[in-house]
């Protein structure tokens, strides 16, 4: 469905030409991590500030390919404002959407999954990178480094400081 694909291909571009909450926070009272993608370059900075259990402000920094910028975007504006939950939710959602099965690879059938109940909102856009399995890691960058900051285990051990 090529409409489709080209209002996705905008909403990446326009993240990535305009990206939401760039910038830092002063740290403390906001917490800085860093993730690294050695396969491609990719380079995030997350600084989050905390309000109890809701993400108060989140500010992204770093380089990188549109993929990685434009899904750190997206991620910034999809978690600001939510709480701790919320965002393991959104993040259960996004990780599936990004996950590939092998039998698809194989080209069998493709196998149901569950799917979360997170709207991804423009988040959806990137559902086109699952084609292109080394791109996943630029996509996942910063939700793995969003993990870390937030005190949680990381699927992809991105290197972080």
């Amino acid at each position: 469905m090529p409409g489709l694909e080209d209002l996705y291909r905008e909403i990446i571009l326009d993240h990535y030409r305009s990206p939401r909450n760039r910038g830092e926070l002063e740290v403390p009272p906001a917490t800085r991590t860093e993730g690294f993608n050695p396969l491609c370059g990719d380079e995030v900075v997350v600084y989050v500030q905390m309000d109890g259990d809701q993400l108060d402000e989140i500010r992204i920094a770093g380089q990188g390919c549109s993929i990685s910028q434009s899904s750190a975007s997206m991620m910034s504006a999809a978690v600001k404002g939510r709480t701790r939950a919320e965002i393991e939710e959104l993040t259960r959602a996004f990780k599936a959407m990004m996950s590939i099965h092998e039998s698809t690879l194989e080209g069998g059938e493709e196998v149901e999954v569950e799917a979360p109940t997170a709207d991804l909102g423009d988040l959806a856009a990137l559902q086109g990178v699952v084609k292109f399995p080394v791109r996943i890691k630029c996509a996942t960058l910063s939700w793995n480094t969003l993990a870390e900051a937030l005190g949680g285990d990381r699927d992809d051990r991105a290197e972080a400081e």
